[in-house]
């Protein structure tokens, strides 16, 4: 398996990584009960139980059980209910019915992490220089694996809170100070001069497989918002009737309009809204679903939780157009840029394809990425949910156009 970074890491290095990150999750499942720990609210969502047995599962089975001499599986029919999907490694519990799984009880789960992060750290105090540079690249895999699902786990939990009617707040925090509205700063437009560029990882650092090889792409002169589509924006293009407009919308967006009722992003409710009874007091304008419970919208926050064709009709309304990955990656380049990351996913133009040259790491890590590059657009930046240090510029999140639970969003592009 060859990945991407300056040199291999230190086992001990490793194992300080190792601990912040399994650390985290657990902090990050700490604040929900058993019962939010189990639900599964539709089937592109997992359940937060199953993301912290499936990143222990990864480590098991990619790491400890072909690498560590004399480990035992916690329980071998973890590899049935917590593979993913490694077609490699055998059959695997259906991903709509992950939510059904009751049993393993949620301290079971810790029990399986805690005796894996045994194993993991037993390794790294036995492993020799010989073995060391196999294991290092898998371990480094695996660590940013969880960073991925902790993310997961956050967008996850938070569509399943939406469909609870008392909208729970998954981390509380005391309600906002009353401001006066405020307006979102004139957006400016970045020049761009085009021409050939180099995308995609290279030299020092960690890389997923989509993000390489390095290359050269050609781009025509162009102009980028220096800043994120904003709330109060969007709200204009709503109040402009953006949703019933069929001219602004690709075919396929128009369709998913109708057939899911779509008038605004996905956690923004209407002053009419009736789970807004169980909130306390009377709202007025709209109010915003979140990772804190229900808060008016504010007009100066990145709007997110849009679907790439709410952000296509955004930017057709808007005379614009969303940038492709390579002028979004290019232009992280232009220091007048802000918000390229930390609040919202960016949808971009581009299709989720192969770069020139592209070849999945081999053996079982061959099925991670490759196998997902059709019917599929791409983001770019990192989200609010994103953990610190897991964005670079050349990172490739992917989902399906109609994707809206996600933190993303969008800033906008034109042609000169």
């Amino acid at each position: 398996m060859t990945l991407s970074r300056p040199s291999p890491q230190a086992p001990h290095a490793l194992r300080d990584a190792f601990r912040t990150v399994r650390s985290a999750s657990r902090e990050l499942a700490a604040p929900l009960s058993a019962e939010d720990q189990c639900i599964q609210s539709m089937p592109d969502a997992s359940p937060t139980k199953w993301h912290l047995a499936h990143t222990t599962w990864f480590f098991e089975t990619v790491l400890l059980q072909p690498h560590a001499d004399g480990y035992r599986a916690f329980d071998p029919r973890f590899q049935y209910l917590f593979n993913s999907y490694y077609e490699a490694l055998g059959p695997r519990h259906p991903r709509p019915q992950r939510g059904l799984l009751t049993r393993p009880s949620i301290d079971e789960v810790h029990a399986y992490r805690a005796h894996v992060d045994a194993g993991v750290e037993r390794l790294l105090d036995t492993v020799d220089d010989a073995a060391w540079a196999t294991i290092e690249p898998i371990l480094t895999l695996g660590l940013h694996h969880e960073q991925q699902h902790q993310e997961l786990l956050l967008t996850d939990i938070l569509h399943a809170f939406s469909c609870n009617p008392l909208l729970p707040a998954y981390r509380p925090v005391a309600a906002p100070a009353l401001r006066l509205a405020t307006v979102p700063p004139p957006m400016q437009w970045r020049a761009q001069p085009g021409g050939h560029v180099e995308v995609g990882h290279g030299g020092a650092g960690f890389a997923f497989d989509n993000e390489m090889p390095r290359h050269r792409a050609l781009l025509r002169p162009f102009a980028i918002a220096d800043r994120l589509v904003r709330c109060g924006d969007y709200a204009q293009f709503i109040a402009d009737g953006g949703y019933q407009r069929p001219e602004l919308w690709l075919s396929d967006g128009w369709a998913a309009v109708q057939a899911q009722g779509w008038r605004a992003p996905a956690y923004w409710l209407a002053s009419d809204d009736p789970r807004l009874a169980h909130q306390g007091g009377t709202a007025a304008g709209w109010q915003v679903f979140g990772l804190h419970g229900v808060r008016p919208m504010a007009p100066e926050a990145p709007v997110s939780q849009l679907s790439f064709y709410e952000a296509a009709a955004y930017a057709e309304w808007a005379g614009a157009r969303l940038p492709t990955e390579f002028e979004w990656e290019a232009a992280c380049a232009d220091d007048g840029m802000t918000d390229m990351t930390g609040h919202v996913w960016q949808w971009t133009r581009s299709s989720y394809d192969p770069y020139p040259g592209f070849r999945p790491l081999p053996g079982v890590a061959a099925e991670y990425n490759g196998k997902f590059m059709v019917g599929q657009l791409v983001l770019r930046g990192g989200s609010v949910a994103t953990p610190d240090g897991h964005t670079r510029p050349s990172y490739r999140n992917f989902f399906p156009p109609a994707a809206r639970w996600q933190f993303s969003g969008l800033r906008l592009a034109k042609d000169l």
